[in-house]
């Protein structure tokens, strides 16, 4: 007969075991018979609603602390709601216990959740408990100077559009999120992130498709998946794939996933088929293999995997879920706010049909004229076009050093000015062909039909301290040259006759940017806003915040530059040329499969940012006799007294600024500071014949070119 000491002996084993929760389904009804939801149960326990479904669904099991205080709950909802035909037990008074630490992950750089409320014991209530607001979850969010509205949660995605995997099975969220992936291969990532991970975005434009969920691979999480840490190869980083037979593609094909053309790189899209209207398709980016460059993404690829799912998290809010590159961003951006199709009912039949969206580019790819298209186009190859091309670009200009007057040259400083997003502000308004272009013969002149035009307007003479506004190098035309709308329009508007010699056309037009540039418009200024530059803030504290800003955080910083590079990769992927070195001219390459492959806009975006420059500039020199030392795309550099543009921008006896100049703010198309140097500096770098524009920030500047 077994002793006492060795009952006692068994007994405390079988209580120093993990806590026994009842089943899956007791679970819920011990939940909804105390009128909890998941989700107010998912932010006492400082987790996700899509945990709480899994715990009550059988597919995973709470981990400690969070499982003493579930258990803890759970017995207390069983004595006051016990299953039928069982009597209720008296609720036993509890002894305090103390509060278990919150779990917050190693890789977690985010606050913890305050110690007093962190998974602390959940009390039964004691009579159905009115509606509480919930708790907010543990985010990694620093303070920032202003919030904007959040927008309302879709159900469909209750976990937000991404998550960043790390090696330990972690996968961060928006918010602070962090979900439990339990995928070790591609293929189970695909079907976790599909069927359980609450991870998508909703749709921008009524007529659109939802943003695919992505999931951004950390290295340690790429190598777990079979992955290696670094693609390897001659090409470009950013151009290589895994090969056809590395074992993860075959993976992929076996699962009866497919990867769209670009192949397994650094943005790997992988999907079947959509059935009926669900899109069945997930987005990888993996950081080590450098897909978030440093010039778009600056320091992110370094971070944390939470402070990365903060900055892609933003970004997706306020532009788009990132799709590749932030070119590539750009230029899907627009097709989802401007679907080229919508559902419409066929009167015939009764049958709901897919048709063209008007103000879209539509599904087919249009041909440009040959003017408007590359030397190496199929348009131009076949067609033996030898009549010149549009030569839309921005500016690259330095003054003559012999123009500079004695003053100038005593001047002590340059000061440099750039235009915030200059060919954002550019796409406001502006009206482009939606139709194919028309070829016409020495047509009257209209300023409202874009187009591109054959014109001579060598005979206008400038003063030559300003750069010709028709030319991106500044100088004078010397003869009849392609142009687009707006450059011609500003030679009228200048006071010249225009007489075109010929011209493409196009009849059906409309504003096709304006919602891309309203919705990038309102993340700059909310981004920036939150980094603590607002549109309130005079001129002197304007410039004060936006030398400080960088620093307020580094992760918003980010996300601002991502903007940015966003409005410049869109605009340039609109003209993008053909890449290897195995293309041969006159071959149609990949991009001019898309409708968006249309030169003709970039050419009117670029050429009228080029336009509002020179009007500027022009204005200047009317109002203060300041002419500019050099232009660089949206950067001027002026001669200044002092150290600061308020040193010589105009303003009016009552402190305003003088309208028709630069202007400093935080908007499109207003100024900020870009740099101070000497003005000797400024002198010797124009006789070496660069440009203190690239120069003047203390780095070389990046032409924005629209490439």
């Amino acid at each position: 007969m077994a002793s006492e000491e060795e009952l006692f002996a068994n007994i405390d084993a079988l209580l120093a075991e993990e806590p026994q929760l009842p089943p899956p389904a007791e679970r819920a009804r011990l939940r909804e018979a105390a009128g909890i939801t998941q989700a107010r149960l998912a932010a006492a326990l400082k987790t996700t609603t899509q945990t709480v479904k899994n715990w009550e669904n059988g597919r995973s099991e709470p981990k400690s602390p969070r499982l003493e205080a579930y258990q803890r709950l759970l017995k207390g909802w069983a004595a006051k709601y016990p299953a039928h035909g069982t009597p209720a037990a008296p609720v036993a008074p509890v002894a305090p216990a103390a509060a278990p630490q919150p779990v917050t992950p190693e890789t977690f750089t985010g606050p913890a959740a305050p110690e007093a409320t962190a998974a602390a014991p959940v009390e039964a209530p004691a009579a159905p408990a009115a509606p509480e607001r919930p708790a907010r979850p543990a985010t990694s969010r620093r303070p920032a100077a202003k919030k904007a509205a959040k927008p309302a949660v879709d159900p469909r995605f209750p976990h937000g559009p991404l998550a960043v995997l790390d090696g330990d099975g972690s996968a961060y969220g928006v918010d602070g999120i962090v979900l439990d992936c339990p995928a070790t291969t591609i293929p189970e990532l695909v079907e976790w992130t599909l069927r359980e991970s609450g991870l998508g975005a909703p749709k921008l434009n009524r007529y659109g498709k939802d943003s695919d969920p992505l999931i951004v691979l950390t290295a340690a999480a790429a190598v777990k998946l079979g992955l290696p840490e670094r693609l390897e190869g001659h090409e470009q980083r950013r151009s290589l794939r895994l090969p056809e037979d590395h074992p993860v593609v075959k993976q992929v094909t076996k699962a009866k996933w497919q990867l769209t053309q670009r192949g397994f790189g650094p943005w790997a899209r992988i999907y079947r088929k959509a059935q009926g209207r669900e899109r069945q398709c997930v987005q990888l980016a993996i950081l080590s293999w450098d897909a978030l460059d440093e010039r778009s993404w600056p320091g992110v690829a370094e971070m944390e995997p939470a402070d990365i799912a903060r900055v892609l998290g933003v970004y997706a809010q306020r532009v788009i879920t990132p799709r590749g590159s932030t070119a590539v961003s750009g230029l899907e951006l627009m097709t989802a706010l401007r679907p080229p199709t919508k559902p419409e009912r066929d009167e015939e039949t009764g049958n709901w049909i897919s048709a063209y969206n008007p103000g879209s580019l539509g599904t087919e790819p249009m041909d440009p004229a040959p003017p408007e298209a590359t030397a190496e186009h199929p348009v131009v190859v076949q067609s033996g076009w030898t009549g010149g091309f549009l030569n839309e670009e921005a500016y690259q200009w330095v003054r003559s050093v012999d123009s500079l007057s004695d003053e100038e040259c005593m001047m002590p400083f340059a000061v440099g000015l750039d235009l915030n997003t200059a060919f954002l502000a550019a796409a406001a308004r502006l009206v482009v062909g939606l139709s194919a272009p028309d070829h016409f013969h020495a047509p009257k002149f209209n300023p409202k039909i874009p187009g591109s035009w054959l014109v001579d307007l060598s005979h206008i003479e400038l003063d030559p301290r300003l750069p010709s506004p028709f030319t991106p190098d500044g100088s004078r035309p010397t003869g009849p040259a392609w142009y687009q709308t707006h450059t011609v329009a500003y030679a009228q508007e200048l006071g010249y006759d225009v007489h075109p010699i010929e011209a493409y056309l196009r009849r059906e037009t409309g504003a096709y940017l304006d919602p891309w540039h309203d919705r990038l418009k309102n993340a700059y200024v909310d981004t920036l806003a939150d980094l603590g530059v607002t549109k309130d803030l005079d001129d002197r504290q304007f410039l004060a915040a936006m030398e400080q800003h960088k620093q307020v955080d580094p992760a918003l910083a980010a996300v601002l530059a991502a903007i940015k590079a966003t409005v410049k990769g869109g605009v340039g992927k609109l003209r993008e040329r053909p890449q290897g070195k195995h293309y041969k001219e006159g071959e149609r390459w990949p991009a001019l499969q898309r409708p968006t492959w249309r030169p003709d806009i970039r050419a009117a975006v670029i050429s009228k940012a080029r336009v509002n420059m020179h009007r500027k500039l022009n204005n200047m020199a009317k109002m203060t006799g300041l002419f500019p030392l050099a232009v660089l795309s949206d950067c001027v550099v002026y001669p200044s007294p002092g150290a600061s543009p308020l040193d010589f921008l105009p303003y009016a006896a009552s402190g305003k600024p003088q309208p028709g100049g630069f202007r400093l703010g935080p908007t499109p198309g207003l100024a900020k500071l870009e740099g101070v140097q000497p003005m000797l500096w400024a002198v010797e770098l124009m006789e070496k014949g660069l440009n203190p524009a690239r120069h003047i920030k203390g780095g070389d500047a990046v032409l924005d070119e629209g490439e």
